[in-house]
């Protein structure tokens, strides 16, 4: 088994899930006492969050490369970086390291494609709905990509940071949420990519019959599987 290296902390809500189900994945592929080897460097989102609302996206480029570096120094084979919105740095941090960097963009894009999911919906921050980095991604195998209205997107953006990110699930946000999801549906897609870690606290497939794909378990599910092969 390989060891995954996991940059978590952005925010430490979505970490612990991502290490949860990482154990519980090489659990279930490999049985008995079988657990994940997982070496985690974990940030102060604060430091992080106050940079994005900067812009200062090369300076975060920085962090993370720093981050990386000690991950891959400690013995990591792979890397996971555990957040949407932080892939907006990926080249980088790839660049800068000798071992894999593992893209949750790729880890979705894997999923849309294998149910035939032509057009999807992106929930997310507002980086990641708003800007070019994780929509091109999609798109350059075959996805194309809806995201919500203005007003809808500075909503679901807010959730994110002022609830979710400090674990706090409100019911009148959840129903927001779905609201979001339905419109989405309305306009012709065949799912919606739940594009930041933390959505997945919130919604999960049995509040909507629409089609969710949480990144968080896409992309432990991918560094599961490249860890086992």
């Amino acid at each position: 088994m390989k060891t995954l290296g996991l940059l978590g902390g952005m925010s430490w809500e979505s970490t612990q899930t991502y290490y949860r189900l990482l154990n519980q994945q090489v659990a279930q592929r490999l049985g008995g006492l079988h657990s994940a080897k997982v070496i985690l460097d974990s940030l102060d989102f604060a430091d992080v969050e106050v940079l994005q609302r900067a812009g200062q996206w090369d300076a975060l480029a920085d962090l993370l490369v720093k981050h990386a570096l000690r991950v891959e120094a400690a013995g990591a084979d792979g890397l996971i970086i555990g957040t949407n919105t932080m892939h907006r740095v990926a080249p980088k941090v790839e660049a800068a390291l000798s071992i894999p960097l593992l893209h949750i963009a790729d880890a979705t894009a894997q999923a849309l494609l294998e149910d035939g999911v032509q057009t999807v919906g992106l929930l997310g921050t507002r980086f990641t709905m708003e800007q070019a980095f994780y929509r091109e991604r999609l798109e350059a195998q075959g996805i194309t990509v809806l995201v919500p209205n203005d007003a809808q997107r500075e909503e679901v953006h807010r959730i994110i940071y002022q609830e979710l990110c400090r674990g706090v699930l409100d019911n009148n946000s959840r129903a927001a949420y779905l609201d979001v999801v339905e419109d989405l549906h309305r306009r012709g897609v065949g799912g919606v990519i739940l594009g930041c870690t933390e959505i997945g606290l919130l919604i999960n497939q049995h509040d909507t019959t629409v089609a969710l794909y949480d990144t968080t378990f896409l992309h432990a599910k991918n560094g599961v599987e490249w860890a086992l092969t």
